[in-house]
């Protein structure tokens, strides 16, 4: 078929793109000129004026097919005020509104604050999309009134609320097919600012809660049937730009001809064959025809002047990166992902306001916006303007509840149930509020018991140990790993647990992995005579990766100043004594899990007792209980919990200015799991291994040589004097590796 398309903008170009997909040729001019029947097939008006000059009328009597309405029934475009009449006449539902002459403002203000409300100040004839003032107050829309009023004839409509979404017909004059509904982005500015434009941004499908038939029926039929009645039948696109009120859908605006930008997100959700389908318009046999439209979405961003919508800049030379071609006609990015459609556009230089369209597409909405942006970026010219937030109103529309988005609220309630009798365990008759208050009460009482009582917090993670509980299924042990970091970092310092705040954060909630975890806290807690007071279960889509999760917590505990550690006694010549670690604890494990990345975690290697992966997920130690002899007797000096950074990182936090540790590493049995790591950890210096993990010692006890002896028999459990404190000549407080 050959198909003129008439007009240049990126309307156009998107039109005639879509008829070249099924083998058409397309010509596109800006007028008609001296075409005849013998010349063309079709004919394709696109802009608005050159229908309301009477382009079907000519083609009519040229005899040649045009989509198009006669310039009379083009009025339902270029006269605001005759659209409104018809469609209240019709019953269509819509604002209520006024029509006033040229330089009536006085008469307009009056029925404005006769109305009461807020209201949208219409040019009545053709602005380009861009006679609409939307005033924010009663000092706007007087200044609204008043400007428009000397430019012309102009409408008062009320101001409705709600999403608004583009009605594209394809009339043949007694019945219609909808093409997809689409949502448009008139203002200038991001977040739907400033000046309204000609159209920065559209999407395709519109994610609305009613069909385009029902649309239709409501907003294209009524004026179908009004013209094939009172005058010719009404051949060609009727655009019904929509306001879903809470009331409704109620109409915005009715245009004659394809929206721009909507057409350039429509047109190539087309599957099938635009040209027959309109040519079959024009022999009234569109319901012959079935309109397939493709899966998946699409979202165009449109390039714009500096300067526009009020006074462009133009004459900027383009330059474009990662198109197909370099000829300035219709060009694609990355075959089939997006479309440049050229608009104010001469000769490689910017010539209007809107300079060109990149359209998106893809599977959902997200891809098709990505994929915009992404040929957008390969766009460039002086100061030009863009907006970065299309489609940003359509996830609203797309949710439907917390759920929705990954968060869900009932199974942290079933959470909370699994793991509550575990929790209440550790509770005793000084705990007020527990699980399920807003926060956690307890009496001061345990601290009052004191002398001088002090308070001593840690809070930690538990790391990405957490990725291979998660991976093996056995996530029980992290949660007495973090209870039990923290009694040992507050234990250095003398103090004995009162209580413990957990956090768990996962992409999805899991509640039996919750209820496993917690239950694993409970346990350390009510080993060590804890309460787990509460906690906080946060579901984070989008955050995590899907069966990733986190796990940190907060403990307190109480000490009696005078009992503090470390002593300020630490001195040359005292004694390092060793306390041997169940693992690697917490720490390392972001080396741990790439060093043994290729090894099943089922396997027992030699020497083992277990598989490897419960060797190394076995629980923090707790060295409260191992301690509490020792500490009675009063003999430590300090105590160094060997943590992220080892021995080197660790041992120097209790150390006072001008002593260093020295440190013999073939002093105590590292066991079968160090042993490995050692053995593989070919490329690995002793001292950053030693850095990265305990290898072996969990606990450090400094004491004076002469109660070397007796502190490591107050400790139920084999020790090792792994080494000594020696002066400092530069008062580092090193580690020295033997």
């Amino acid at each position: 078929m050959r198909v003129l398309v008439v007009g240049s903008g990126g309307r156009e170009h998107a039109i005639a793109w879509a008829c070249e997909q099924h083998g058409h040729t397309v010509t596109m001019a800006d007028e008609l000129g001296g075409v005849t029947a013998a010349d063309v097939d079709l004919v394709i008006p696109g802009p608005e004026s050159v229908l309301v000059a009477g382009i079907a009328d000519e083609c009519s009597f040229r005899k040649i097919p045009c989509f198009g309405p006669t310039s009379k029934q083009a009025r339902i475009e270029s006269s605001k005020g005759f659209s409104r009449q018809l469609a209240h006449g019709l019953g269509v539902p819509g604002p209520e509104y006024a029509r006033f002459d040229e330089n009536d403002a006085d008469g307009a203000i009056a029925w404005w604050r006769g109305f009461g409300g807020p209201v949208v100040v219409k040019l009545d004839g053709l602005a380009a999309g861009k006679g609409v003032i939307v005033p924010s107050g009663p000092e706007e829309t007087e200044t609204a009134i008043r400007s428009t009023a000397q430019v012309g004839a102009f409408v008062l409509e009320e101001m409705m609320t709600g999403p608004e979404c583009s009605l594209l017909a394809l009339c043949d004059g007694a019945t219609a097919a909808a093409l997809p509904l689409a949502q448009d982005h008139k203002r200038i500015g991001e977040g739907d600012t400033g000046p309204n434009t000609g159209g920065m941004g559209a999407y395709a499908p519109a994610p609305v809660a009613i069909t385009a038939g029902e649309l239709l029926d409501t907003f294209v039929q009524p004026i179908l049937d009004y013209y094939a009645t009172a005058d010719n039948s009404y051949v060609g696109v009727l655009y019904a730009g929509l306001m879903l009120t809470a009331e409704g859908p109620k109409l915005v605006e009715y245009n004659c001809r394809f929206g721009d930008p909507e057409t350039q997100a429509v047109l190539p959700l087309i599957e099938s064959d635009l040209a027959a389908h309109i040519l079959a318009c024009t022999n009234h046999t569109i319901a012959d025809e079935q309109i397939e439209i493709k899966d998946g979405a699409s979202c165009v961003v449109v390039a714009a002047s500096p300067g526009y919508p009020t006074a462009p800049s133009t004459g900027s030379t383009i330059t474009l990166s990662g198109f197909s071609t370099t000829e300035w006609a219709n060009r694609s990015t990355v075959e089939p992902d997006a479309i440049l459609f050229p608009a104010g556009v001469r000769d490689g230089k910017t010539t209007g306001g809107r300079v060109l369209a990149v359209t998106g597409l893809g599977d959902d909405l997200a891809s098709a916006r990505a994929a915009a942006y992404r040929g957008m970026d390969g766009v460039q010219f002086a100061n030009m303007h863009v907006r970065r937030d299309i489609g940003w109103r359509a996830p609203g529309a797309m949710l439907s509840s917390y759920a929705a988005v990954g968060v869900d609220i009932d199974e942290g309630t079933r959470a909370i149930e699994r793991m509550t009798g575990a929790v209440e365990r550790t509770l005793g008759p000084d705990v007020l509020r527990g699980v399920g208050s807003f926060g956690g009460v307890m009496s001061a009482r345990p601290i009052l018991a004191l002398d001088d009582p002090v308070l001593v917090a840690s809070a930690d993670g538990v790391g990405t140990k957490v990725e291979l509980a998660a991976r093996l299924g056995k996530v029980r042990g992290v949660g007495i790993d973090i209870v039990n970091h923290c009694i040992d970092d507050v234990l250095v310092q003398s103090a004995t647990p009162l209580f413990f705040l957990d956090y768990i954060a996962a992409g999805a909630l899991d509640a039996d992995l919750v209820a496993d975890v917690v239950t694993g806290m409970a346990e350390a807690c009510e080993a060590a005579g804890c309460v787990l007071l509460g906690g906080e279960t946060a579901e984070m889509p989008g955050v995590y990766a899907e069966g990733a999760f986190d796990v940190a917590g907060t403990l307190v505990g109480i000490a009696e100043r005078g009992e503090l550690l470390p002593r300020a006694d630490v001195a040359p010549g005292d004694v390092l004594i060793g306390i041997a670690s169940s693992g690697p604890h917490t720490n390392g494990f972001s080396f741990l899990r790439k060093l043994f990345d290729w090894v099943p975690m089922d396997v027992t290697p030699p020497g083992f007792e277990s598989s490897l992966g419960d060797a190394l997920l076995e629980p923090h130690r707790s060295y409260l209980p191992v301690l509490a002899d020792a500490l009675a007797s009063k003999r430590v000096k300090a105590l160094a919990h060997i943590t992220g950074g080892g021995l080197p990182e660790n041992l120097p936090r209790v150390l006072p200015d001008g002593v260093d540790a020295e440190i013999s590493i073939d002093s105590w049995p590292r066991g079968p799991l160090f042993e490995l790591i050692a053995e593989l950890a070919t490329g690995v210096d002793s001292h950053e291994l030693h850095r990265m993990l305990n290898m072996g010692i969990g606990m450090v006890v400094v004491c004076s040589p002469d109660d070397a002896d007796d502190v490591q028999d107050a400790i139920p459990e084999p020790t090792w004097v792994i080494g000594t404190l020696v002066g400092s000549e530069t008062g580092s407080r090193t580690v020295h590796l033997l």
